[in-house]
């Protein structure tokens, strides 16, 4: 009887780990096509790669062909074991750089969307401190929703990462950011764009856009009274639907401001219809040392509260 031979019976490579590192970002970008770009290599180079680690691992790892590009099951769990091991080897690399006088590593930042627009720009200043720090120092961002991050930061992918401050995990330590002011809006060709007295009644009348994703209470109960007739998962969404000109929604200040400054926005009652919403960076409880992620929190924190 033939005895089954593991595919990894041997040690891992740097091949192995450049070819999961080429399977990541092939998954990230939804196919070769997309990756082309991303990891500047050709098509044909990483069918080659897909194809030598498939034999490697001896797994079919996805679908691709004229049907599209689909992950395998077998596919999607080595890809969330690629993402563990990845973290894993940037923690042991980050640890041994923290040794040496010189900033060298890297910083894997997860971000909610359209915060680059924010007047104080704490995150982008903080960033521009620690490359000052540590020119070798290499920065990822990943624009990704809230509980993506507090996953990726909980799990070792992140570093650290941004999110609003809806709820505290006991794994997580918080540093506050901003306070983000939202207003309701409507655009240039909104019949409300022009009217001097806006009852409630006209509101409810009106077609709304609200968030399809999570938000404190208070932040629902100003949703409730309105026509919620779309949603959006991002700010982003919601802008298109009020620029429109067919729906009324909540969007940041900041964010809107280049809309108003046009005459292409106005905030709806602002003294009635606002909110604010806190941001904070996030990093986990019990993370090994890392000077790189060390230092962009000491940045971070000398912005927030000067002294």
């Amino acid at each position: 009887m033939a005895r089954h031979r593991e595919a990894l019976s041997g040690q891992l490579s740097d091949t192995d780990l450049r070819l999961l590192k080429i399977y990541r970002k092939v998954v990230e970008c939804g196919g070769f096509s997309a990756a082309e770009i991303a990891l500047q290599i050709s098509r044909a180079a990483i069918s080659m790669a897909m194809n030598d680690l498939e034999t490697r691992l001896g797994l079919r790892l996805c679908q691709r062909g004229r049907g599209g590009f689909a992950l395998t099951e077998e596919g999607a769990e080595v890809y969330e074991a690629t993402l563990q091991l990845l973290a894993a080897t940037e923690g042991f690399r980050t640890r041994v750089n923290s040794l040496h006088a010189w900033l060298k590593g890297e910083l894997n930042i997860g971000i909610t969307d359209n915060l680059v627009t924010m007047p104080d720009m704490h995150i982008t200043n903080a960033l521009s401190a620690l490359k000052a720090r540590g020119p070798e120092v290499q920065i990822n961002i990943r624009m990704i929703p809230p509980s993506d991050i507090e996953t990726g930061v909980l799990d070792g992918r992140l570093h650290t990462g941004v999110v609003p401050a809806l709820k505290s995990l006991p794994g997580l330590v918080y540093l506050p950011l901003y306070a983000e002011a939202s207003q309701l809006y409507c655009a240039a060709n909104h019949p409300l764009f022009d009217a001097e007295t806006i009852t409630q009644a006209d509101l409810a009348a009106c077609d709304a856009v609200i968030p399809a994703y999570a938000q404190t209470p208070e932040v629902k109960a100003l949703h409730e009274p309105l026509n919620a007739t779309a949603s959006a998962t991002d700010r982003e969404g919601t802008a298109f639907l009020i620029l429109s000109g067919h729906y009324i929604g909540y969007l940041p200040t900041h964010y809107a401001e280049r809309w108003v400054r046009d005459g292409r926005m106005r905030a709806i009652k602002p003294g009635r219809w606002h909110y604010a919403t806190q941001y904070s960076a996030i990093t986990r409880k019990g993370a090994p040392p890392n000077r790189v992620l060390e230092c962009y929190l000491e940045e971070l924190a000398r912005l927030v509260n000067p002294a």
